[in-house]
């Protein structure tokens, strides 16, 4: 038995951010001294590591989990399903309903239950509930919806990643760029044909690595220190990532008994371009191959890092002919994979 992916769905918020929107920030070192230069040598070096230009901000009445519930709704549509047939909601994230203007993290109901609450199911055996595993959160809730259903447990899962990250971000920081808000959903069930879950890999480094993303107080020393944003060790995650997902990447292929020119798309989380390029270079050289022209769909120049968000909501792009030149064929196979705080790493083979 295997499972697929049977309807997929996002939600892109419309507030739209450009990079000289932060042209009038007043960014900070760590120990809260300026820069000695100007924002826009600090926005045009972020620009070339990043590959960002643009990223989406949550509407302000608008919160994590009515961005999943809009993405949920999609996906529904999309696989032709009564959503009382959903036996389980799991849905990743890493903040909880954060609301506009305000710092705190509300998970009480959790944002799996709130999402089935807006969604009316009224099957109580519909278990709903949340999962934090850094920015590979749906691809983990992917393995655990296939786990599920392996195992007899359940029929078909709705799996959910949604985040809004620009509400828990230093203003000061200048890493504050990278992050963006947005939601991707999927109906997860099981495949009659040859479609669907090959393989996969899943991991935590939790030794020296535990800490490279973590909640720190403000560059802003006249700021209240015991309010806390997300903060990161960027060269530590970047090596990190160099070393250790082309590799899992390649156990996951290579269990999946398919070869690396079967590979049709990757499908990575969308983090760092620059990131994401040494990913795939080291992994195709693991191969002794050279990169494929067209291989990675990207996402990131227009929609910034929405965590948990970016590989659904790049699928359904892709499926939905919405990232230029670029295109999906049935029996096409793909590698999912990302990478996030914890560290965690993840991903799986897939056949279109």
């Amino acid at each position: 038995m295997k499972i697929k992916i049977a309807g997929i769905g996002s939600y892109i918020p419309e507030k739209k951010i450009s990079n000289t929107d932060f042209g009038e920030h007043v960014f900070l070192n760590e120990d809260g001294t300026a820069f000695g230069y100007p924002n826009e040598v600090v926005i045009n070096k972020f620009k070339g590591i990043t590959g960002i230009e643009h990223r989406r901000y949550a509407e302000d009445h608008l919160n994590s989990s009515d961005l999943a519930f809009s993405a949920a709704q999609k996906a529904i549509k999309n696989a032709e399903i009564d959503p009382e047939t959903i036996d389980y909601i799991i849905f990743a994230h890493n903040f909880g309903d954060v609301k506009y203007g305000t710092s705190q993290s509300d998970m009480l109901p959790s944002l799996a239950t709130r999402v089935k609450h807006k969604l009316q199911i009224k099957n109580p055996k519909c278990v709903a509930y949340d999962i934090l595993f850094g920015c590979p959160g749906w691809i983990e809730g992917v393995l655990q919806a296939n786990a599920y259903i392996k195992s007899g447990m359940a029929k078909r899962c709705l799996v959910i990643g949604s985040e809004t990250l620009s509400r828990v971000v230093d203003a000061h920081d200048r890493d504050s760029m990278i992050y963006s808000d947005g939601a991707g959903a999927s109906i997860i069930e099981a495949s009659d044909d040859n479609t669907g879950l090959l393989a996969y890999e899943s991991a935590t480094y939790a030794n020296d690595e535990a800490n490279y993303l973590f909640f720190g107080k403000s560059y802003n020393p006249d700021l209240d220190p015991d309010i806390r944003y997300i903060k990161m060790y960027g060269r530590k995650i970047y090596e990190f990532a160099l070393n250790h997902v082309p590799a899992a990447m390649k156990s996951c292929l290579d269990k999946s008994g398919l070869g690396i020119d079967d590979v049709k798309k990757i499908l990575i989380h969308q983090a760092n371009e620059k990131m994401d390029e040494a990913i795939i270079q080291r992994f195709y050289k693991l191969y002794d191959r050279t990169v494929p022209k067209d291989i990675m769909p990207m996402s990131i120049h227009e929609l910034g890092n929405s965590s948990v968000a970016t590989v659904p909501t790049l699928f359904d792009l892709l499926i939905r002919g919405k990232i230029e030149n670029q295109e999906i064929h049935k029996g096409d196979v793909m590698i999912f994979a990302s990478v996030g705080a914890g560290m965690n790493i993840n991903a799986f083979i897939y056949r279109y």
